[in-house]
């Protein structure tokens, strides 16, 4: 209710509400519970959290026919072995012409090399352990062999083959001689000695070279150079002699350039038999019961190959290092998954094999538990090193599960914080980015719709954090979150994310500003409450934010409210679920013999409630809330609100159509539809004064006080003893409650005949008690009673016919120290400044000129006490 601010004070003219409302001065617009125009909170719209973890939820618009699926089978045959080759490598076919050898100068030199040939017994292939031929097979990745170096015809069937050969003899040596023997320089090398083949050992090496040509290549001792000579060379055996037999043959010196790189690939050969392989060799022969000794491997392996700078596409064991690493993930268990995960990504797959490992991880995360693992892994920097600098195009669907396995574990508060820590929002706002860049008629552009469900849904989470959303806001995600919702306006499922982030945005100053700061935001708002009007989940909180858009200032109200269609908007939804709401609760009360009290409101309530906000926050402005007033679908609905609903039924909703309606009923404007119902709504009031609730019984006061300015509600109040709750709600002890029915009472004094009601249920005295009570902290109230009172006695002919002498000398005494009251008492109550300076204000030009005014009358009328001298005025 608007407290009069008239300063003619010599006036004797009953005091009543101006109908127009007065510029407020900035010490006036401080937010008050009582201000006769009032925003209305809500509360932001509940996320249930869903049961599983799924790419896309149960309430998804997706079909599983158009949606990539969350669950999978995923095996070793599922990645391949062709990424595991190095980026600069060819693989090389056998060749057709006869090969000569490189240091061959006579013939009978080269009658007397002896070739190691080809197993040709099925049987014996058989002979060899799993582990033992897994680890001697063939790298998938030919090298480069040096110029002029050739392979005889009878070698081309085992260029090619693939099986490993017997090694009976081998097998049966122990893990460390095995491997000294697979890689002999690594033993030979301090002494600076290489290992040569001559006749002596050609016996006892048979066995070894007709299971090791193809992953061990030889070399041959002829005049004063080594040459080397086999096919494809396994990753156990490095490439060093090749190269150094190369550069010998053309004459290069050895302190040549690539002398250095040869010995700097020596160096890491070496390490890679020392500390690489045995590792390898352990997972190959482990028992695959025994999960905790994989987990350990794994890790060793993951710490000697970020120890030897071995991550990446550039070291030579890279090859059979994967294929080992593929192998066990069809041991299928989770924490050894992650295990494997994270070596396969440091080692850069890429193509197939990183969607699969990426699938891997997704599976894993599905399940709530492994968030422990995944983050004593630190598997979350490897999934966001995937989205930084994969590329898009080739790998988006990689980048789906990558980004699905992310969100899965955002829900995790302890996993939630460490992505914000490691720049989850950035990386996630670029990626964005790039999704945005990419045009319609892209081929991958609607694939990409699936990756921005879970992006938009991992951001939702993020926001949850004050640091996330200033990182938001500083990188300008705001912007393109708009973007991408104008680009995908018809996907339900991300204009709802979406929405859901702007909701959470929307409840802070800063972040509802910058919302509103995009000049298009009530155009795409209005848009997708048209489209998607059925979608209760996204209605509701568009219409949440729009609450809270309107909430904060004039200029917003008036930029929705010009927007074309806004209010037609408003209405139509008002309807469509004003509409499903009364029949929800027409088949409930059909099909329930005993009606159970609902604990919260309804989807459909729930959408009304955030509807009513929104008008109550337009009526605000000047013009919009008496265009809304002289709206008959906007009232009406309003009023129907009231006649189905009861407070117990929903109490938020009935409070906020209340006080909307209070809002309007503010407004005398030509053709008020308020003004031509306004006797069907006191009648609706009633209800709520007869409840038991103090902010509905508040509410319908606070219209009542707008009504009572037309005679026809005075007489209503009058005839239907709706005063006497006035009188009584004095007692309230309550000061938003006793201004409100104060100021019912102060309209009713206007008319002479209606002044002594005041009398009855000891009127004067509950006024006196509040003026006693909440004066010297609450100027506003303390001028609404000292203004009913001067109504009430206009035509005083003593001071005895209208006050009892207790509260003749009460209002005396109070007065007179109510007025003398210096800057100190008004401004010594531990408020801020500008609250002190509006109190200051409140007492300077309402209070004063009115308590000054009535204590002079019932001085002049009361000759027991003696005229009491004002000082200051």
């Amino acid at each position: 209710m608007q407290s009069s601010k008239n300063k003619n004070v010599e006036k004797s003219e009953p005091f009543y509400r101006p109908s127009v409302p007065k510029q407020k001065t900035s010490a006036e617009i401080i937010n008050e519970a009582r201000n006769a125009l009032r925003t209305l909170r809500t509360q932001r719209p509940f996320t249930p959290r869903e049961d599983q973890r799924k790419l896309f939820g149960s309430a998804s618009s997706r079909t599983p026919d158009n949606r990539p699926p969350s669950t999978f089978s995923l095996h070793a045959s599922s990645f391949e072995s062709g990424d595991s080759r190095l980026v600069s490598g060819t693989r090389l076919s056998p060749l057709d012409h006869k090969p000569k050898l490189l240091s061959s100068s006579t013939k009978d030199e080269d009658s007397s090399i002896s070739f190691p040939k080809p197993p040709v017994n099925p049987v014996e292939v058989r002979k060899v352990s799993s582990a033992r031929a897994r680890l001697c097979r063939t790298a998938s990745q030919g090298y480069l062999l040096p110029d002029k170096i050739f392979l005889p015809d009878e070698n081309k069937e085992q260029v090619n083959s693939e099986e490993p050969a017997p090694m009976d003899n081998l097998s049966r040596r122990s893990n460390r001689s095995y491997l000294a023997e697979l890689n002999p320089r690594s033993s030979a090398k301090d002494d600076g000695i290489p290992l040569v083949y001559n006749e002596h050992n050609k016996a006892e090496e048979q066995d070894f070279l007709k299971g090791a040509v193809t992953t061990s290549p030889l070399q041959f001792k002829s005049g004063s150079d080594q040459n080397k000579i086999g096919d494809k060379p396994s990753s156990n055996l490095s490439l060093t002699d090749w190269n150094k037999s190369g550069n010998k043959a053309e004459g290069k010196s050895e302190g040549s350039e690539d002398d250095s790189r040869v010995n700097e690939t020596e160096e890491e050969e070496n390490y890679w038999n020392v500390k690489i392989l045995p590792i390898v060799y352990e997972l190959e022969n482990e028992i695959e019961d025994n999960i905790e000794n994989l987990c350990l491997a794994c890790t060793s392996l993951h710490e000697a190959l970020e120890e030897g700078n071995m991550f990446g596409k550039k070291f030579k064991g890279r090859s059979v290092l994967l294929k080992t690493l593929y192998k066990l993930v069809d041991i299928g268990s989770e924490p050894l998954g992650l295990k494997l995960a994270k070596i396969i990504l440091a080692l850069k797959v890429s193509g197939k094999n990183l969607l699969n490992v990426c699938k891997l991880v997704f599976k894993i995360s599905r399940n709530e538990k492994n968030d422990s693992l995944i983050q004593t892994d630190g598997l979350l920097d490897s999934l966001l090193e995937i989205l930084r600098i994969e590329d898009l195009h080739t790998n988006h669907e990689a980048f789906l599960y990558c980004t699905g396995a992310i969100k899965f574990i955002s829900g995790n508060a302890v996993l939630l914080n460490e992505l914000a820590n490691k720049g989850g929002v950035e990386i996630m706002f670029q990626l964005m980015k790039r999704i945005n860049n990419i045009k319609e008629n892209d081929t991958c552009f609607s694939n990409l719709g699936h990756l921005l469900v879970q992006l938009t849904a991992t951001l939702r989470n993020l926001i949850d954090l004050p640091r996330s959303r200033c990182q938001l806001l500083c990188c300008s995600a705001v912007s393109e979150l708009w973007v991408v919702l104008e680009q995908r306006l018809n996907d339900k499922d991300i204009c709802t994310n979406i929405v859901r982030i702007f909701s959470k945005l929307s409840s802070y100053n800063d972040c509802c500003a910058a919302l509103a700061d995009y000049s298009r935001c009530y155009v795409l708002f209005l848009a997708l409450l048209n489209k998607h009007q059925k979608k209760q989940d996204l209605v509701v909180r568009v219409v949440f934010i729009l609450g809270n858009l309107t909430a904060k200032n004039n200029q917003a109200r008036e930029q929705f409210f010009k927007e074309k269609g806004s209010a037609d908007t408003l209405i139509s939804l008002f309807q469509t679920y004003n509409e499903l709401d009364l029949n929800a609760k027409k088949e409930k009360h059909e099909g329930e013999q005993n009606k159970t009290k609902q604990k919260h409101p309804s989807e459909g309530d729930d959408i009304l409630i955030k509807l009513i906000r929104v008008l109550a926050n337009l009526s605000i402005h000047p013009s919009v809330g008496a265009a809304l007033a002289a709206n008959h679908h906007v009232v009406a609905l309003l009023i129907t609100v009231l006649e189905y609903k009861s407070i117990d039924d929903c109490e938020e909703l009935v409070i906020n159509a209340t006080a909307t309606i209070n809002n309007l009923s503010y407004y005398k404007v030509r053709n008020s539809v308020i003004e031509d119902k306004k006797l069907h709504i006191a009648e609706l009031l009633l209800k709520l004064l007869m409840s038991s609730n103090m902010d509905g019984i508040l509410e319908a006061v606070r219209v009542f006080g707008n009504l009572s300015q037309y005679f026809e509600i005075c007489d209503f109040i009058i005839q239907r003893k709706v005063y006497k709750f006035m009188v009584a709600l004095l007692d309230a002890k309550h000061q938003d409650v006793c201004f409100s029915a104060c100021g019912v009472l102060l309209n009713l004094t206007v008319d002479k005949n209606k002044r002594p009601i005041l009398k009855e249920g000891g009127g004067i005295k509950k006024l006196v008690d509040c003026l006693r009570d909440f004066g010297p902290t609450d100027w506003q109230l303390a001028c609404l009673v000292c203004k009913t009172l001067w109504n009430y006695s206009e035509n005083i002919a003593s001071a005895a016919s209208c006050f009892e002498d207790d509260d003749i000398n009460t209002l005396l005494v109070l007065l007179a120290s109510l007025l003398v009251t210096d800057e100190e008492l008004a401004l010594d109550y531990g408020f801020d400044r500008d609250l002190r300076n509006y109190h200051k204000l409140c007492w300077e030009t309402e209070f004063k000129p009115v308590a000054q005014k009535l204590l002079k009358r019932i001085q002049n009328h009361h000759s027991i006490l003696q005229p009491i001298t004002i000082t200051g005025g």
